[in-house]
């Protein structure tokens, strides 16, 4: 069965799909800054990727990374007070990587190097509008769910 993932900048969703048919969607946030690839831009980069790297295995929901490891720190109102400007990264995270030299592999605009990825985030901050800083942020629950679902090399189309 081949599996893909397809996320809808337009219509702030990610879908996964089997043989081209949509089984699940989840309601997902890109970019403020919109659609974009350069290395700076806070846009989320557009075209083919693969998932690179899966992050977060067997990590409580909620749980907080910074530079992709672990803080040991759960995420909760307290924690939102004490660092309001943090950018969450939470639960899970799949590391994008772009398959298409030029548009977003390589030079300045490589997606992995712009470390790009779908990733859990406070729940209420995904809320079907772009307001991300670049990466594609998920509900805690939805992204462990995706995050079970798909391997390594999974395929994903943003456009």
């Amino acid at each position: 069965m081949a599996t893909h993932l397809k996320v809808s900048l337009a219509q702030q969703r990610l879908d996964i799909l089997e043989n081209d048919r949509v089984v699940r969607s989840y309601i997902v946030s890109t970019a403020r800054n919109g659609p974009g690839e350069k290395k700076g831009s806070e846009c989320t980069p557009r075209g083919l990727h693969r998932i690179r790297a899966r992050i977060g295995a067997g990590a409580p929901i909620y749980s907080v990374f910074v530079g992709r490891r672990q803080t040991g720190e759960i995420y909760c109102a307290e924690l939102a007070r004490k660092y309001p400007d943090r950018d969450w990264i939470l639960s899970r995270i799949l590391w994008l990587s772009g398959l298409e030299p030029g548009r977003n592999r390589f030079d300045e605009v490589d997606t992995a190097w712009r470390y790009i990825y779908i990733h859990g985030s406070p729940d209420h901050l995904v809320r079907g509008f772009p307001d991300s800083h670049g990466c594609i942020r998920m509900k805690n629950a939805d992204v462990i769910e995706l995050f079970d679902r798909v391997p390594s090399g999974t395929r994903v189309w943003i456009e």
